[in-house]
């Protein structure tokens, strides 16, 4: 079986990845950066999402020896120029404070009126093998952030943010139904079968 690091130590996102790959088909025994705590974190120096998944991917498939999959997302608002953007987990000042992410986003919209609300998740998915071959797929979903939280599945800016098209927020929306319209299950789709074809030579 094919091995493949995906380079997150995001239970949420490790779920997604592994949804979304097993969708394919493809026997791969999936491992995270949670798998291998010797590892060390590669800082997010980029100012694209492309560059900081290039980043990623590339440090751990050097350090881990595997072809490795890492992915940068986050939130665009139209209203603050398309920030948070690269900084989504890190909006509050420390990584991956969901809860203060969610409420400095909040304050900063308060006055913003509901049809100034527009936004989307952007991401770029990095593939990247110890032998230098490099796959690079984005994916967008826009949307409309609400005034309060709502909704318990997903994480990070879910509970907030509502697709076009749809009433109920990303976190209330079932993980299939996610996976389907998601910035990140769109980039995932487009690389998946790139994947399970190199991964083969």
């Amino acid at each position: 079986m094919k091995n493949l690091l995906i380079a997150t130590k995001n239970r949420g996102k490790i779920e997604e990845f592994r949804r979304i790959i097993e969708e394919f088909g493809g026997q791969i025994d999936l491992k995270s950066t949670l798998d291998f705590p010797h590892l060390v974190d590669v800082e997010e120096t980029g100012s694209t999402f492309v560059e900081n998944a290039l980043i990623k991917a590339r440090a751990y498939a050097k350090q881990s020896g595997l072809p490795s999959l890492s992915d940068d997302s986050g939130i665009c608002v139209d209203a603050l120029n398309a920030m948070p953007g690269i900084y989504s987990a890190r909006w509050a000042g420390s990584h991956g404070d969901d809860q203060a992410n969610l409420k400095l986003l909040l304050d900063q919209l308060s006055h913003v009126p509901s049809e100034r609300r527009t936004g989307s998740f952007r991401c770029a998915v990095a593939l990247v093998f110890p032998d230098g071959r490099e796959f690079v797929e984005e994916g967008e979903m826009r949307g409309r952030i609400i005034e309060s939280p709502r909704g318990s599945g997903g994480f990070g800016y879910d509970p907030i943010f509502v697709a076009d098209g749809f009433q109920l927020t990303t976190s209330e929306i079932s993980a299939a139904e996610k996976d389907r319209i998601s910035h990140r299950g769109k980039a995932l789709r487009a690389i998946t079968p790139l994947l399970l074809v190199e991964l083969d030579r």
